[in-house]
């Protein structure tokens, strides 16, 4: 056979073998937390979404301990996507270089919850008591230590529980308080505030020490009455964001955040806290960058 004749037949081999190919199988696996918290409602509704609107993608939930473990499955390559507080990504301005964001999904409230016969009125009242300050791996912890730092309490009987154990251990009179930063409604606070009589402690006028020490991420935000049907109080807040390894590719960041806005009505349905989510407020990540393709992603979804 002619060399000429060869190499035509093997190029029209080969381009009709790129014709027929496959595409490439993908896995997300997205870090949540707690079952009966906000990562893991909206977090389970998104995998969902993507099961049915993704071809060839495999979507799946992890449940964890949150933010700082979140974090660490991304790190380790054994999650795709993660939920996590702003201020355990950002320090002194800047955040880890290897993490980017899809978008600012909501904003996380610190609670702190005490029984409302307690003697519990203020943070100034939580030494010598038994707290629990969040689980191990957790935004709550994270942000609970920088409170209490930036605040000078000390002495206190520190627990590090999750959320259903601190449920279980208030209601078992095992502590006196706990902390737990989530997004409104917290659905196990909320289930606790119709079983016991519990309340919200004010912890707004230490969020300008949190900034001026820590992170301006922090900000102050209001849980209404209608968040648990408690009387309303302040507290200290923080961006919570989705993120991903700057390595993941940039086709695969862009349908993820197609995905987050354009079938946000699936998420809020799984979860009130996603309703707040819209092109305005989820490009506003920094300091935390943008990933490439969710970038792309918006200035295409741009009226």
């Amino acid at each position: 056979m002619p060399r000429r004749r060869f190499l035509g037949g093997l190029l029209v081999l080969t381009a009709a073998g790129c014709v027929g190919r496959q595409p490439r199988h993908r896995t997300v696996r997205i870090a949540t937390g707690s079952p009966t918290a906000v990562y893991y409602a909206i977090g389970s509704a998104l995998a969902r979404v993507i099961d049915q609107d993704l071809p060839n993608t495999d979507a799946s939930v992890l449940v964890t301990a949150a933010s700082a473990e979140n974090l660490q499955l991304i790190a380790s390559g054994r999650a795709e996507v993660a939920f996590t507080q702003a201020d355990v990504l950002v320090s002194g301005g800047t955040s880890a270089p290897s993490m980017v964001a899809l978008a600012r999904v909501y904003d996380d409230l610190l609670h702190l919850v005490v029984r409302a016969d307690g003697p519990i009125r203020g943070l100034e009242d939580l030494p010598g008591r038994r707290v629990s300050v969040g689980a191990k791996g957790s935004g709550t912890v994270v942000t609970v230590r920088r409170l209490l730092t930036v605040a000078r309490m000390r002495g206190i009987d520190e627990r590090q529980l999750s959320l259903d154990d601190s449920i279980a251990a208030l209601t078992a009179h095992e502590i006196d308080a706990f902390f737990f930063s989530g997004g409104l409604p917290v659905a196990g606070i909320k289930l606790l505030s119709s079983l016991l009589s519990i309340r919200l402690v004010d912890l707004s006028k230490w969020a300008g020490e949190l900034r001026k020490t820590y992170s301006d991420v922090y900000v102050v935000r209001d849980v209404p009455v209608s968040a648990y049907q408690m009387p309303a109080v302040a507290t200290v807040a923080v961006p919570n964001l989705l993120v991903v390894s700057s390595s993941m590719a940039d086709d695969l960041a862009f349908d993820l955040t197609r995905l987050l806005l354009e079938r946000r009505e699936v998420l809020a349905a799984a979860h009130p806290a996603a309703e707040r989510l819209d092109i305005r407020s989820a490009i506003a990540t920094l300091p935390v960058p943008l990933h490439p393709g969710a970038a792309r992603y918006y200035r295409s979804a741009k009226p």
